[in-house]
This record gives C-alpha cells, structure tokens and sequence, in this order.
C-alpha cells in the first residue's frame, strides 16, 4: 500500500465508517462499524422528523441539550474512529518518509473531522444562551401560568404583541420608546393586524387596574403627556407603580386600553443593537422613495439616495429615525416598511450562513416578557405569519390627531381592522380614512382631560389642518407601499 492509498482509505473511513479495516482484512469489525454507522443515521433521521409537524420543539432546552451533547459524542467518536483506521492499515509498512507524511495528514484530519460537530455544539450552544438571555425574568413580569403544550395559548383565539422600538441615546437618562406597533395575530390562520401609533400620541388613558390611572385619571399628563414617556415615567417613579422595573406593563396598559385590546407581551428592540442585527445579516434590501437626509436637524451627516438599495445597519436605522423634512408618520411608515423587510429577507438560508453574528448582535438586543418555555410555540406561528394576510392601520393625522385623539374612534377602527383580517382577501396595508368609521349613535367620545395644562392648552391652539405624511385613502398591499 502506498502512502497516497493509505491516506485515501484513511478518509474514506471518516466518510464511510468500516471502509478502512476492510481494505485492512478486518472484515468482522469492518461490518460492524457499518452496521453501527447505520444504526446512527437512522436515529438521527427519526429523531429530526419528530420536529417537522413541530418545528418549534427544536428550540425547548431539552432538545437543544440532546443535540449538544450528541455534537460532543459524535465528534470524539469520529476522532477516534479516523485515528483507529489509520492504525489497522498498518502504516509501519511504508517507508520512513511515507509515515511522517500520512500521520501528518491524518492528524489533520482526524482533527478536522471534529469541526462540524463541534460547530453544530457552538450554534446550539449560542441559540440557547440567547433565548435563555432575551427571556429572562427582569422583574417586570407577573407570574405567569405554566404552558401547557397541548394549549400553549390558554385557549385565546388571537394574540397581542407590542413590538417596540426602544431608543437608549447617550443624552437620555433611560428607555424612550419611540416606535410603538401591536401586531394581533390570529392563531388559527396567521392573519395579522398591525396597529401604529405615534410616539407623540397624547394624554393616553389607563384601565382602572392601572396604578397610574389614579395617579391620571383624566389622562397622562407628564412629560408633556406623550405616549413614548409612559415607560420611562413609570421606571423612574417605583413608588407610583408599586416596584421597579414596572415600565412594560404602563404601557402595555396604555395602548392596551386605548386600542381596547389585551396586550398579552411586548419585545423591545434597542434601535442600535437593531443595527447590529442588520449588519449581521448583510444589509437589507430597501427601495427608498426619495433621498433621506439625516443627523441633526439639517441632515448634515450624510444621505441615504433613493431608489431599490441595501442598506448597512447605520442606514437602516437612520432610514427609519430620521426626522430631516420629513415628521413622525412618515417616520412610522418608513418604519412599517423597514419590519416588513426584515421578516421577508431574514429567510433560513441568511440566517443560517450568519448565525453566530446575528445570536451574538440578538442577545444584547431584546427585552421581552415572553415565557422562555413559550418561545418553541412562536416558531410555528411566525412561520404561519410569514404566509399570511398582513394589514396594517396607522392611527396619524387626518385619522387620529395625536395631540386631540378620539379614543373611541381608535377602538373602532382597531376592531373594523380585526374583523377585516378574518376575511380572505388579498394582504392589504390599510391606511384607514376617517370615514372608515362607522357613526355610533349616542356614542360617547373622551378627550383630552378637563383642566389643560398649559403644553396640552399650546398643542390644541396649535392643531395642524394637514400633515406632510400623504396617507392614501386606497387601501394598498405592503409590496406596494415599500416596493418588495
């Protein structure tokens, strides 16, 4: 046997357990380890289609646990298995230079041989810290009751997420929520409404449950009254709230109560690790209406042109920030888009070839109330999101003015928005008129508390007739707005 077989034979043991103490005349140990091998990968094939009727099993720490230590194994075996088929070819035989030359090559090789395995352990070991670390408890949870897996939802029909966009500048003492969207997701069809609403929405109301709705009966007044303040307000003031760490459920409350749904939990995205993600996936593909200019109030930083292009992190997150002729609803819509981009081009395959970028940017990103043991059970209803109808309602002026909302026209337009989804059309992006409400008679309406402060008195004094935000009376599909 030459040095070149004999390194071949080596390899192709690693490929095909046996092959080598076959060529070696080992026959019986040569079927065994075939047999072995077999046995191996039949195991392995039944235990991954347990997960194609249940793909989010493959998240539960059990499962990530069985696949980690089966990487460990499987690696130390195939180490062992190389080094051994290389002894039973009896390298001895060859000349002196030929063993030098094939026990460093099979070195390298039975070292190599390891790297898959311990690459998958690597991953499985990022997804399970990252999901261990955006899910655990940060104090502002209630208990929640255990999931059942055979009712993970508890028996609801549609669930309420509140996706927030949280910005933690250098010249802020604490989170302001600047990006604030509910997604009401159907579980049965993956239909989903998202509802938007700016962050300069004023003098929101909260459920008598509430602390803070004795601390503002008629309306929150502090901070000038804005919506993206509730959070911090509620942080900063723990005697008010009953705790620390109370500032998701304040707002979870507000919105809740003035959409008129339930939010059941909220993600939080910090806009700048939001950046990092993007980089992490290698940009993403945006078509930009017209020139974007941003960094301070005269865009003096730079320029996003317009057009279809694939923006870095930096520009993504200035795409959907800047302020720069231009006001919060368009900032909302660009927003809209910038979501709906990322849940169409954060497919299998990209996150797959960056995933060690995108766990790492991921886990220094999120917040989130959602139960750790309830993660496995998003899976399958994001994939079931991915193919469904999409609508989305702005409540922007002429529908809704921030600084003077009609609360019941809210709650009415969100649940003519629910009904609309449970409908077969086609995917629409519904930029709502205000005639899509229907008149209620004898319909009482709330407003704005009944002693004004001064900022609120200066805001309705100075009411807009019209907003530089073009919101269509047409209903439009999401690939027509943002052009996917």
């Amino acid at each position: 046997m030459t040095t070149a077989s004999l390194i071949g034979w080596t390899a192709l043991s690693a490929l095909v357990p046996g092959a080598a103490h076959l060529r070696a005349g080992r026959r019986r140990t040569g079927f065994v380890l075939l047999a072995v091998f077999g046995v191996v990968l039949v195991a392995i094939l039944l235990y991954g289609l347990r997960f194609m009727g249940d793909a989010g099993a493959v998240i539960r720490s059990s499962t990530l646990t069985t696949i980690m230590v089966g990487s460990g194994v499987c690696a130390l075996a195939w180490f062992t298995l190389t080094v051994l088929s290389f002894v039973a070819l009896r390298p001895k035989r060859l000349s002196q230079n030929g063993q030098i030359v094939s026990g460093i090559v099979v070195g390298v090789l039975a070292v190599s041989v390891m790297a898959p395995f311990a690459l998958t352990a690597s991953t499985i070991k990022a997804v399970g810290e990252t999901l261990d670390a955006i899910s655990a408890p940060d104090g502002s949870q209630p208990t929640h009751v255990p999931i059942r897996a055979e009712d993970p939802w508890n028996g609801r029909k549609r669930i309420n997420f509140l996706l927030l966009g949280g910005d933690a500048a250098g010249n802020r003492e604490s989170v302001r929520t600047d990006s604030m969207t509910v997604a009401s997701v159907n579980l049965a069809t993956g239909n989903t409404v998202l509802f938007s609403l700016p962050r300069n929405l004023q003098y929101v109301r909260f459920p008598a449950g509430s602390p803070l709705h004795k601390q503002f009966p008629n309306g929150f007044t502090a901070e000038q009254g804005l919506l993206n303040a509730v959070w911090y307000y509620a942080d900063n003031n723990p005697q008010v709230m009953g705790g620390r760490n109370r500032g998701p459920q304040a707002l979870k409350d507000a919105i809740g109560h003035t959409l008129g749904l339930k939010i059941d939990y909220y993600a939080m995205v910090d806009m700048f690790g939001f950046a990092r993600l993007i980089d992490a996936m290698g940009g993403l593909q945006i078509r930009v209406e017209q020139d974007i200019k941003w960094g301070g109030k005269f865009g003096t930083a730079g320029t996003i042109k317009a057009g279809h292009r694939r923006l870095s992190g930096e520009e993504v997150l200035w795409y959907g920030r800047s302020r720069v002729d231009s006001d919060d609803f368009s900032r909302m819509g660009r927003q809209r888009c910038v979501i709906g981009a990322l849940a169409q081009q954060a497919n299998p395959a990209t996150v797959l070839t960056n995933f060690t970028k995108i766990a790492t940017a991921t886990r220094h990103m999120f917040r989130t109330d959602i139960p750790r043991d309830l993660l496995e059970h998003l899976v399958p209803l994001g994939l079931k999101v991915k193919d469904a109808k999409i609508t989305s309602l702005q409540f922007v002026p002429p529908l809704i003015w921030p600084g003077n909302p009609d609360w019941h026209k809210i709650r009415t337009l969100t649940l003519k928005a629910i009904r609309e989804s449970m409908t077969d059309r086609r995917a629409v992006a519904a930029n709502a008129s205000p005639s899509d409400a229907p008149a209620t008679p004898g319909a009482t309406t709330p407003r704005v508390p009944a002693s004004p402060s001064p900022s609120e008195t200066q805001s309705l004094a100075k009411r807009p007739t019209q907003t530089p935000t073009q919101n269509d009376q047409e209903a439009k599909s999401l690939t027509e707005l943002c052009g996917f």
